[in-house]
């Protein structure tokens, strides 16, 4: 039996049930490991002699197995995605998104491009990723992304299909699929198949897979152009032997013969959702064709030379249509009105491609001298023809627009094919300098971005360093592959800019004609006053190429308007107009 402490009182009598607490020792345990620094882990092992001792046993190069290893770099979708998808269940409103800083932290933040519907300074791939090249050279003509976006398929004028991976844009397989050149090919808006046309005018079918089903002879010449109805069972072949063919996929027979052009046709589109065709032709003009009848419904006559490429917009109903044209200009038409709603000058020489964002109304096009030039559709006019009277009769003429961003030389030679990515987070460009070169958005605080007028250009691709292998085509280090500027682009904060980074006060459908001229409209193409324009560093900007005539390049020793030097006469390529001169034999150079 347990005896119990006797019970303790206070001084007014009553008793302490609680006994005081003793106090705790002195010597308690503290954590102080956290104040000490921590150490370094450990380096990681060498395994570069195990290497070469073990490639020296199997008989093969050492340095050449080392330089498989080296990590490719990706681009990746899926992390934004994620996020997006994400946030749309934990946003405190249904249009929340969190606000970017220029900061490297908020990389993360980044969301895909349709994320930022109001705000078309996110979707400008102007960041160079990668260069790809064939083990056996030679000009690529087109090229596109497979429906799921996951590799890239590039036709070349040696009749090979080249798929690279469209993550990390490492080579994965060719095929060879055409006798001749192939001049373009297109999926078909179900994915599950791909029409392609060749120089020699034959058309073939291929599944998902590349494997070939059907082939058969479309036109007695090369084949420019191809596209796909919007229902898939139908697609219009354009040839150069000025006549475009409405054929039935299924069956492979041809049910139309539009005749009306008077030259070859370069290119051809089916509208994304209506039933109008529209072509344009060497003999400069752009004709809107209805498949049902075969008739010419409308005929546009403003540019001056051959119509190059044609392209509907894929958003705001498919009202708008692009064209690029040899006279180093590009015209956005309305259809609605059948009226020139933008023009765009900003090339040196002839522009080859065009390429709309799938997300926001951007328009990309490539030019023969190499450049990349992004354009808004709804972006301010030029702000120098606000100067002139307002009440000079000329609601006609449309004030041309800068470009959003501009990239200088980000290709060798002709860019005759873009695609974007269907996120539209990346951009493919093919060229006939023999590369394939992929571009990217700029990230928040990216220090290797260079924001200077006209950028730089993007590291050469070495012979035999293609990616037929495997290998990479990257520099040795980050600052090679920082590329390129662009100068003057209108960013997240800008005072023209609306909360969301959108253009404020612009209506989508409700953009009005301006009532000005530009001041060089009666000059040929590229001997305007806005041709020669001269830098505050002193040197030349140069003259555009005009008709045939040879162009200079700025002063000797002059700095070139931010641009390099481009290279002498002996060691470019052929020009595109050396493919296409009036009595000469075709060049196996041009598309």
């Amino acid at each position: 039996m347990s005896t119990q402490e006797p019970l303790q009182y206070t001084s007014n009598g009553l008793p302490i049930l609680i006994p005081n607490m003793k106090p705790l020792p002195q010597d308690v345990w503290k954590p102080t490991k956290h104040l000490t620094k921590p150490e370094p882990p450990p380096p990681p092992p060498d395994l570069a002699p195990a290497a070469e001792a073990a490639a020296l046993l199997a008989g093969v190069d050492g340095k050449a197995l080392l330089k498989k290893t080296k990590p490719r770099r990706t681009v990746d979708y899926f992390g934004p995605m994620g996020r997006w998808y994400a946030l749309k269940k934990t946003a405190p409103s249904p249009g929340y998104i969190p606000h970017l800083h220029p900061a490297a932290p908020y990389i993360i933040d980044l969301l895909p491009p349709i994320a930022y519907p109001n705000n078309p300074s996110t979707s400008l791939c102007t960041k160079f990723v990668h260069t790809s090249t064939n083990k056996v050279r030679g000009p690529v003509n087109c090229v596109t992304w497979t429906p799921t976006g996951r590799r890239v398929l590039t036709g070349s004028t040696s009749g090979e299909f080249t798929l690279w991976n469209g993550l990390t844009f490492n080579f994965e397989t060719i095929l060879q699929a055409h006798d001749n050149a192939i001049r373009a090919f297109e999926f078909n808006h179900s994915g599950a198949f791909l029409a392609s046309a060749d120089q020699g005018g034959v058309v073939k079918y291929f599944q998902e897979n590349m494997n070939c089903v059907f082939s058969y002879p479309a036109h007695p010449s090369a084949i420019r152009g191809l596209s796909f109805s919007p229902n898939d069972s139908r697609f219009v072949t354009g040839s150069d032997d000025a006549t475009l063919k409405i054929w039935a996929f299924e069956e492979s027979r041809e049910e139309r013969t539009l005749t009306g052009h008077g030259w070859d046709v370069r290119c051809v589109q089916w509208h994304p959702s209506k039933g109008l065709l529209v072509s344009g032709s060497k003999d400069n003009l752009i004709k809107f064709w209805d498949p049902r009848t075969g008739t010419c419904l409308s005929t546009l006559h403003q540019h001056k030379n051959t119509i190059q490429a044609l392209a509907f917009s894929p958003h705001l109903d498919g009202n708008y249509l692009a064209a690029g044209s040899r006279d180093q200009s590009v015209s956005v038409f309305d259809i609605r009105a059948m009226k020139e709603f933008r023009m765009y000058k900003g090339h040196k020489r002839e522009v080859c491609s065009l390429a709309w964002h799938p997300i926001h109304p951007i328009l990309v096009s490539g030019g023969s001298e190499g450049d990349l030039l992004y354009w808004d559709l709804f972006s301010p006019t030029n702000t120098a023809s606000a100067a002139l009277p307002s009440t000079l009769p000329f609601s006609s003429v449309v004030t041309p627009s800068e470009p959003r961003a501009t990239l200088s030389q980000a290709h060798d030679s002709n860019i005759w094919s873009l695609a974007f990515h269907p996120l539209g987070h990346l951009l493919a460009s093919a060229s006939n300098d023999h590369t394939t070169r992929f571009w990217s958005r700029e990230r928040p605080g990216d220090s290797s971005s260079v924001f200077s007028g006209g950028g730089e250009k993007p590291p050469e691709a070495a012979e035999g360093d293609g990616d037929d292998d495997g290998d990479d085509a990257w520099g040795q280090d980050e600052g090679e592959n920082a590329l390129p500027g662009l100068g003057g682009m209108p960013g997240l904060y800008d005072q023209n800019v609306g909360p969301n980074g959108g253009w404020e006060d612009q209506k989508l459908g409700g953009m009005s004609r301006d009532t000005t001229m530009y001041d060089d409209s009666d000059a040929l193409p590229g001997f305007g006053p806005s041709d020669m324009v001269v830098d505050s560093s002193g040197g030349g900007q140069g003259r555009g190429r005009g008709y045939g005539i040879q162009p200079s390049y700025g002063p000797p020793g002059g700095g070139g308007g931010g641009r390099a030097p481009l290279p002498q006469a002996s060691s470019m390529l052929p020009r595109q107009a050396d493919g296409f001169n009036d009595g000469a034999k075709k060049s196996r150079w041009g598309p």
